[in-house]
């Protein structure tokens, strides 16, 4: 036990030391600055913490994150559905394999004109982009799961009579979930940088718009605040992920050390 929290202690040390020491680096090289569009970084933390703490919260932040959750979890119930469905049948997935190639093929930012003029300019458009961008790699990693299901445990499950509803509760989804969660943990990082594109057309609100009118009104360390708001948003984002994640497939784990102990 002891072995296991130093070593945590050490990951942990060593994921903070390398993104300070990277800020280290900048506060120094930037310290001499007298570039209007490269301020000192003193200077851009300094605008953060006027700008992002509290202020711009609910303008900004709120509503972003809305739009964000709301089409990430739209794409994340569409597409392990389809693809739990898709993946049960290999005529079906044969069958959609065009249509699902073609359409992840389209980038989202060529999608907001053809958004705008059906959907409108509001959050509905947004939503709606990210959701669409969100759910391809949630559908192809849960066909592959589903699709890859050891054919042993499937005779075994049909040997033992399970009613399809058992089948998917107890043995598809918990067989297929790490690949599951590997497209979620990937559509989140699209649905966050779809959500800045689509905040910086036709937008008021949002961090993608906040860091276009700042860089269009030449508030320059405005416009580095927002940017670092928005990867700190990542990072919390998928920190927080990789916390569900590890209790949800807390049994894979295990699994998988007791089998390598097993082999060693």
């Amino acid at each position: 036990m002891s072995r296991r929290r130093s070593r945590s202690g050490l990951a942990l040390a060593l994921e903070l030391a390398v993104p300070l020491a990277l800020l280290g680096a900048w506060a120094l090289w930037s310290s001499r600055s007298t570039s209007f569009f490269n301020p000192p970084l003193t200077d851009i933390l300094d605008t953060f913490a006027e700008t992002w703490i509290f202020e711009r919260i609910p303008t900004d932040l709120a509503p972003s994150l809305a739009r964000l959750l709301i089409g990430y979890a739209l794409a994340a119930c569409a597409g392990v559905a389809l693809g739990l469905m898709l993946g049960s049948s290999p005529l079906a997935q044969r069958a959609c394999a065009p249509l699902v190639e073609f359409s992840r093929a389209i980038p989202a930012p060529a999608l907001i004109p053809i958004a705008i003029t059906l959907i409108g300019i509001g959050n509905d458009m947004k939503v709606t982009l990210i959701a669409f961008v969100c759910f391809f790699p949630v559908l192809l990693n849960t066909i592959d799961g589903v699709s890859g299901i050891d054919p042993t445990l499937r005779a075994t499950v049909q040997a033992y009579g399970l009613t399809r509803r058992e089948r998917i509760l107890r043995v598809v989804l918990p067989a297929a979930s790490p690949q599951i969660f590997a497209g979620l943990r990937v559509s989140l990082s699209i649905g966050l940088l779809v959500m800045v594109v689509s905040e910086m057309v036709a937008s008021t609100s949002g961090v993608g718009y906040f860091v276009l009118q700042a860089q269009q009104s030449f508030r320059i360390e405005d416009m580095w605040a927002g940017i670092l708001m928005l990867g700190l948003l990542g990072y919390v984002l998928n920190g927080l992920f990789l916390l569900v994640e590890a209790r949800v497939l807390a049994w894979h784990r295990g699994a998988r050390a007791s089998a390598t102990a097993d082999t060693t």
